[in-house]
């Protein structure tokens, strides 16, 4: 569905126009209880890498966005599959340099600059927005 959303999207969008993939930090790791995720995640990461190259050439940007530890109803449901839910969101939280899950608002603020003409030379990225969780580069 996203591929061809895209494509769909592709074929109307003027230069200056973006096309902006949620994805998911499981693009770089594997996220405990999210298989299927885990798998299509990745693939599309890949899929919207390429298509920024191609659809580059006519100034319509590409990028992926990759939430980690968002505070969200769903982030929650995840946090309670580990039996204690505020023991699994503390563990969560240790492990991320910022200390603390990050806000809807805050995922919102990330991808509002990276949609808009402000960030206009950036194409082809996958930008975890997850408090520096990832320790590659």
């Amino acid at each position: 569905g996203a591929v061809r959303l895209a494509r769909a999207a592709a074929e109307v969008l003027d230069a200056d126009g973006v096309i902006a993939f949620v994805l998911s930090a499981s693009v770089h790791e594997p996220i405990d209880g999210l298989t299927i995720s885990n798998g299509l995640r990745p693939g599309l990461a890949g899929f919207a890498k390429s298509l920024s190259v191609e659809l580059g050439p006519r100034g319509i940007r590409v990028l992926g966005l990759l939430p980690g530890r968002i505070s969200t109803d769903r982030i929650r449901e995840l946090d309670a599959l580990a039996g204690d839910a505020d023991e699994n969101r503390a563990r969560r939280t240790a492990s991320i340099p910022l200390r603390r899950y990050g806000t809807p608002a805050e995922f919102g603020r990330t991808a509002a600059f990276l949609l808009s003409p402000a960030a206009s030379y950036i194409n082809g990225v996958m930008l975890p927005v997850d408090g520096g969780a990832r320790h590659g580069f």
